[in-house]
């Protein structure tokens, strides 16, 4: 062998290569404490006689070290040509194929980085540590089994090294054999009682097998054996956020930050996502303050500042914020689209659709804005030009249903209901799991006199969600309103006011498959009911008319009839029916007009609004 172990302990462990892959599948880097600096220079001492030809041996350490120094340069171009240079002259060195093996990892490069590690565990006579280094690649590739078998042979070189026991134990227990797992990590522990990295396992150990308080006992453990161990805090805090118990995971936290690393960015940012889970935006500030203390340039922390000033509708500080980050970062597509949300709910509706078009300038497939401005200017009663980008949405987004069901009511409310249908069907063909694109397709099928498609797309959103009020409801009275079946009317209109029963409309429709069951009595309680819930509803009114006139309490049908023709003068099959019932006189009739007269004045003036 060329290099011996002075020299692969002052080389061996280059920054790029300080990974104790032994995490690798938990996601957690532990640090490595940092490797001496070499000392020795690499320029030929001054001399005025010729320098001796280097023999391969010597020729083979040259290339090692100066592969070294590229990756300290973070040169890694340069580092694998030398180490490749190295490999030439010493083919069979397991040091040489060890950094390339994590150097070709790093890079992303599995394939060779697999092909050195495996050919590091050939054989026998390997450092245990090299072991655990290559099964680390090895299990991160992607290669279990082949990574315990290199586990294997480290622990029966050293079987008194406890470091070799506990990558096996995570392997293990990412295989679901946690009995196996455990009793791995406690015999590393029994030779290596001060590791961290131990407990840690053990913790994660405990939450698998839905322990927690062991859990919990095993991540202080770890932290009394090394108070710097950030996983444990991390662990341990993401199991009181588990329990509900978010007070707990914060305090965790802030022990970490005040008596480890004030600076470690990661925590304090974990910190202000509970702040904000809790509702406490003061304490989420505070942090978000501290980090701009240490970087003002931060524009992570800027923007999280800003959704907390949004949550607490401040919006004139969310807007500013926003503003800062975007002069920083113009091309910041989510931040901008925020910005036109934050617009919306200041009503700034034309600042709103000038910001969503100024991203769909930037970049015309960016989904969001256009869904957002399609949404807005469907709000607006701008149905074709909401079409526009709700198509652009569709086309960009398929699997997001929320696009498809506003494209649809854009066309439904345009009284476009083929076109309205067709897009709950193209909806439904992407997301064929989605009650209310279902819910939808059905009241569109309804518009187009299909009621048996209509019976079936509410069926199949019943089948979805059966506790869909909408669908109940909408079934229900669409079977009343037509005098058929009317037990299964009477059942789902009575299981809608069950799930909602504030809801006036529910309550009406109860009420009139009521009426139509007979039920007068009872049919007027209901509808007297979402009177009371509802207000002036023209439909409600003209139903409490037809029972009062069932019951012949004509004065009492009169006035109702005639409040709802107040409310809604365009309703010409009421007012021919109100007539032949001879409710109508000159004072009714000239009511009736007025009515007519204010309505068509108020659609001349009213402008559209959101």
């Amino acid at each position: 062998m060329i290099f011996d172990n002075r020299l692969l302990r002052l080389y061996g462990r280059p920054l790029l290569g300080t990974m104790l892959l032994f995490l690798f599948l938990s996601g957690t880097m532990v640090a490595c404490a940092a490797a001496p600096q070499p000392q020795a220079t690499l320029s030929p001492p001054a001399t005025t006689s010729p320098l001796p030809l280097p023999t391969p041996e010597s020729d083979a350490t040259y290339h090692f070290m100066m592969g070294h120094q590229a990756e300290l340069a973070q040169d890694l171009d340069g580092a694998l040509k030398e180490y490749q240079a190295a490999l030439k002259v010493d083919p069979k060195s397991r040091e040489v194929k060890s950094r390339l093996a994590a150097l070709y990892f790093a890079l992303g490069d599995v394939t060779q980085a697999v092909q050195y590690a495996d050919e590091v565990g050939e054989g026998t006579g390997q450092e245990p540590q090299m072991l655990t280094h290559m099964a680390g690649i090895l299990a991160s590739a992607g290669k279990p089994e082949r990574a315990v078998e290199l586990l294997d042979k480290a622990i029966e070189s050293n079987p008194e090294r406890g470091e070799s026991y506990f990558p096996k134990g995570l392997i293990l227990l990412n295989q679901k054999r946690i009995a196996e797992a455990e009793q791995v990590v406690k015999k590393g522990l029994q030779y290596t009682a001060d590791s961290p990295i131990g407990y840690y396992y053990l913790g994660r150990i405990s939450i698998e097998t839905g322990n927690s308080e062991q859990a919990i006992a095993n991540f202080d453990r770890a932290i009394a054996v090394n108070q710097a161990f950030e996983p444990a805090y991390l662990a341990q805090a993401s199991v009181y956020e588990s329990r509900q118990e978010k007070d707990k995971a914060i305090a965790v936290l802030k022990k970490y930050l005040s008596q480890v690393n004030p600076r470690n960015r990661d925590i304090r940012q974990h910190l202000v996502q509970l702040y904000v889970a809790t509702k406490d935006y003061a304490g989420g500030l505070a942090e978000l303050e501290k980090l701009l203390e240490a970087n003002p340039g931060d524009l992570d922390a800027q923007l999280r500042m800003a959704l907390i000033y949004g949550e607490k509708k401040e919006f004139t500080k969310a807007i500013s914020q926003l503003t800062e980050i975007l002069k920083a970062k113009p091309a910041e597509l989510k931040v901008r689209d925020y910005l036109g949300y934050l617009y919306e709910e200041t009503k700034d509706v034309s600042k709103a659709m000038e910001t969503y078009r100024y991203n769909i300038h930037l970049d015309p497939k960016f989904a969001d804005s256009h869904i957002h401005l399609g949404v807005l200017l469907y709000r607006l009663k701008k149905f074709p030009e909401a079409v526009t980008h709700l198509d652009a949405a569709v086309r960009l987004t398929p699997k997001q249903p929320e696009p498809h069901i506003v494209l649809g009511l854009a066309h439904f409310q345009s009284e476009q209901f083929e076109k309205a249908s067709q897009a709950f069907e193209e909806g439904i063909r992407h997301n064929p799991k989605s009650p209310d694109l279902h819910f939808n397709l059905g009241t569109a099928y309804d518009k187009l006199n299909r009621f048996d498609e209509l019976e079936r797309a509410m069926e199949t959103v019943l089948s979805l969600d059966p506790h869909h009020a909408d669908a109940l409801n909408y079934l229900g009275y669409s079977y009343a309103e037509r005098g058929i079946k009317i037990d299964q009317a009477l059942s789902l209109t009575k299981r809608a006011v069950g799930l909602k029963p504030e809801n006036g409309y529910y309550v009406d429709s109860l009420g009139w498959a009521l009426y139509k069951s007979g039920l007068l009595a009872e049919a007027l309680l209901e509808i007297k009911k979402a009177v009371t819930l509802v207000g002036d509803d023209p439909v409600i009114y003209e139903h409490l008319g037809e029972i009062y006139l069932k019951q012949q309490k004509v004065s009492d049908a009169r006035d109702a009839w005639l409040h709802s023709l107040e409310i809604d003068p365009s309703n010409d099959k009421l007012l021919q029916r109100f007539r032949e019932q001879g409710l109508a006189n000159s004072a009714n009739e000239d009511r009736i007009q007025q009515a007519k007269r204010r309505a068509s004045e108020k659609t001349q003036t009213q402008p559209a609004t959101p």
